[in-house]
C-alpha cells in the first residue's frame, strides 16, 4: 500500500513468512549477530555416554567475521572444550524492555541465527589484542553516541543503556572485577537461520563471511528500546496504522529498524469471527530511498511523526 504522504516515499504491508526469509537475505545473518552481544554456547560434557549437552549464556563480541567468546572460567564449558571442540552457539535478534515481555506473552520468539564448529582457545599472546579490540569497540561506539545529532539522541535518551546498549553490557568483560574469563573463537562449519515460525534455511558461509551488516545494526537495540518507552512516540506508531495502513490500533510497538525501514506490531481488530476482538500482527514499513545512516533514518522517523501528527490534528480541527 503506498503512503498517503507521497514525498515521503513508504511502502508497507503485513509480513509473512516468505516476507521474513526475503527480509533476513537482505539484512544478512551478520546484521542479526552484530545487533546482539550475548548468545547461547552449547558444548558436549565428555564422561557421558549419551552426549549430554551443556548450555549456558555467554557474551561475545564478532572479529574478523568470526563471534569470539568470553565464557566465565566456573563454567563447565572450559572443560568440556578441553576433550571435544565441537559445539554450537545461537543469537537472537534482541527485543529489549517492554518489547521482550510483550512478545513472550504473544508466543512470538525471535529470529536466530545457530552455528556450528569448532570452539578454539585463544592463546595467551593473542588475549592482549583481543581485549584491545573490545577496548576500541566501546570507545568507538561511546564516541559515535556523544557526536549524534539532537534527533537521534531524543531517541536513544529513553533507552535503558545499561539494558539496551551493547558497549555498556560489554564493559565488564575488559574492566575485571570479580568474574574472570577464558576467551575462545568460534570457528564456524555451518550456519542456520530459524525464523519467528521455526522453519529454518542454512546459510553458506561465504555468504556470512563476505555480506555487511547493516548500518543500524549496532543500533537497533537502543533504537527500537528508545522509541517504545517514549509515550508520544508509541502514540505516532499508533497514528501510523491509521493513517498508512488504513487500520485503527489500539497499540502498537516498534519491532526492528534497519536503512530499508522498520517493522511494527500492532494490536488490531482481529479478523477471525472468534476469539479476541484484537490481535497483534506485524507490519513492514519499508522507505523508497535507503537511509545511509542512523543520523538519516532518525530524522525519517521525526519527520513522518510530525506528518501524522499534523494529518491527525487538522482532520479533527483540534
Amino acid at each position: 500500500m503506498q503512503s498517503q504522504f507521497p514525498h515521503l516515499s513508504l511502502y508497507c504491508f503485513c509480513i509473512d513468512f516468505e516476507v521474513s526469509i526475503c527480509f533476513l537475505l537482505f539484512l544478512s545473518v551478520q546484521t542479526i549477530i552484530v545487533s546482539n552481544w550475548k548468545g547461547y554456547l552449547n558444548t558436549i560434557k565428555p564422561e557421558d555416554k549419551a552426549s549430554i549437552i551443556h548450555t549456558s549464556k555467554v557474551k561475545y563480541v564478532m572479529r574478523r567475521g568470526k563471534p569470539y567468546l568470553w565464557v566465565p572460567e566456573s563454567e563447565p564449558h572450559n572443560v568440556n572444550i578441553m576433550f571435544d571442540e565441537r559445539g554450537s552457539f545461537s543469537v537472537s535478534h534482541p527485543y529489549p524492555g517492554p518489547l521482550a515481555a510483550l512478545l513472550k506473552s504473544i508466543g512470538k520468539v525471535p529470529n536466530r541465527v545457530a552455528l556450528t564448529g569448532e570452539i578454539i582457545p585463544v592463546k595467551e599472546k593473542r588475549i592482549e589484542a583481543v581485549n584491545k579490540y573490545v577496548e576500541e569497540a566501546i570507545q568507538s561506539e561511546m564516541r559515535a553516541i556523544s557526536e549524534t545529532p539532537y534527533s537521534v539522541r531524543s531517541i536513544l535518551s529513553s533507552s535503558d543503556h545499561m539494558y539496551a546498549s551493547r558497549c555498556e553490557s560489554l564493559k565488564d568483560l575488559v574492566d575485571g572485577g570479580n568474574e574472570k574469563y577464558v576467551i575462545y573463537k568460534f570457528v564456524p562449519s555451518s550456519c542456520m537461520f530459524i525464523d519467528a515460525n521455526g522453519a529454518n534455511r542454512e546459510i553458506d558461509l561465504k555468504v556470512l563471511e563476505l555480506s555487511k551488516a547493516d548500518p543500524l545494526g549496532a543500533w537497533s537495540t537502543n533504537l527500537v528500546d528508545g522509541i517504545n518507552k517514549n509515550e508520544s512516540r508509541r502514540r505516532a506508531l499508533i497514528l501510523f496504522c491509521l493513517y498508512y495502513l488504513d487500520i485503527n490500533a489500539r497499540d502498537a510497538y516498534m519491532v526492528s529498524v534497519d536503512t530499508k525501514g522498520f517493522d511494527l506490531l500492532g494490536k488490531v481488530p482481529s479478523e477471525e469471527e472468534a476469539g479476541d476482538e484484537y490481535q497483534w500482527r506485524e507490519f513492514r514499513f519499508e522507505f523508497e530511498e535507503e537511509m545511509k545512516d542512523v543520523e538519516a533514518f532518525c530524522h525519517q522517523l521525526v519527520e513522518m511523526e510530525q506528518e501524522v501528527v499534523n494529518k491527525f490534528t487538522d482532520h479533527t480541527g483540534l
